[in-house]
């Protein structure tokens, strides 16, 4: 291992348990009592899954939470005691399924409410970009570090603060990938900076594939002329390629161009972007000319594209 990978491991182990120790701190999770309820911290888990899960046995629990089984049933006989669990009939004395008692139920839905303001609390302050941010640092922690199933992407309408980020996300890709530095960065800072300047509500639009709040790519319809539209700026992030993406938002300029009247679509391209170019053949767009520049520092091949619609 490197030492470069070393020290990111290292500064990563050093900010999770950080939040950790900030986080106990503010949802209150080291008094004795959570929420100001009768239960610890261990026993409001516990109930929690017996709510989510009922009927279900001691054992699944145990395997879910990683509890001792003999330290859960000690829990679990507390909160029998305490009225709130009761258990049922099962194939065995030692397999008997649990589930919450009336009095269990409104234990349960108290706690989870208490729980929820106080989280609310944390998070109203925050505003709602700010709230936005964290839900998605949010899920992308879960997908890294629970192995969480991400939500399916969709597609929507651009909105305040998108331009930015599709300027800073694609620069950043093809200068990593392909050399191309402050030449690209200028261009599509310009594209996007017009299409703010001048945009044309129903003869243009961009679209942004989103999952969990997380832009996964994005694409822009411009107005050429009257006749013509001008695809521009497709782009998908590494981990969103070969889940259609790509192929969805060309799909959606052809039918936002049809629906704007217009009789083609044209686009720009260079001969390197091999997985674009082939999401284009696709839509059935042809190649009407080639031509070789150094706008961005380098020779590349570029292209023109052409779609009758």
């Amino acid at each position: 291992m490197s030492s470069v990978q070393t020290s990111e491991i290292d500064q990563a182990v050093t900010r999770l348990r950080a939040f950790n120790r900030g986080f106990s701190q503010l949802m209150g999770l080291l008094e004795p009592r959570y929420m100001g309820s009768e239960m610890s911290l261990v026993e409001a888990r516990v109930l929690y899954e017996i709510a989510q899960r009922q009927p279900v046995l001691a054992r699944d629990i145990a395997a879910s939470l990683r509890l001792d089984p003999g330290y859960l049933s000690r829990l679990i006989r507390r909160l029998i005691e305490r009225g709130h669990v009761a258990r049922g009939r099962g194939k065995d004395a030692r397999e008997r399924p649990l589930a919450l008692t009336c009095a269990g139920t409104a234990a349960f839905a108290a706690l989870d409410s208490e729980t929820a303001a106080q989280t609310a609390r944390l998070v109203e302050p925050l505003g709602e970009d700010r709230a936005r941010r964290l839900g998605v640092l949010l899920a992308e922690a879960g997908a890294l570090l629970f192995g969480a199933e991400p939500a399916d992407w969709h597609l929507r309408p651009f909105r305040m603060g998108d331009m930015g980020l599709i300027t800073a996300r694609q620069a950043d890709f093809y200068h990593r990938h392909y050399g191309w530095g402050r030449g690209m960065e200028a261009l599509i800072g310009e594209i996007t900076a017009a299409f703010l300047r001048d945009f044309k509500p129903g003869r243009e639009q961009c679209w942004i594939a989103e999952r969990d709040g997380r832009m996964l790519g994005s694409v822009f319809l411009v107005e050429e002329n009257v006749e013509t539209a001008r695809l521009r700026l497709l782009y998908v992030e590494e981990e969103a390629r070969g889940t259609g993406i790509g192929r969805a938002l060309v799909r959606q300029c052809s039918d936002f161009a049809r629906e704007a009247g217009y009789r083609r679509i044209v686009l720009w391209t260079h001969a390197v972007l091999e997985s674009a170019r082939r999401i284009y053949a696709a839509e059935g767009y042809r190649i009407v000319d080639r031509h070789t520049h150094d706008d961005f520092g380098k020779p590349e091949l570029s292209e023109s594209w052409l779609l009758e619609l």
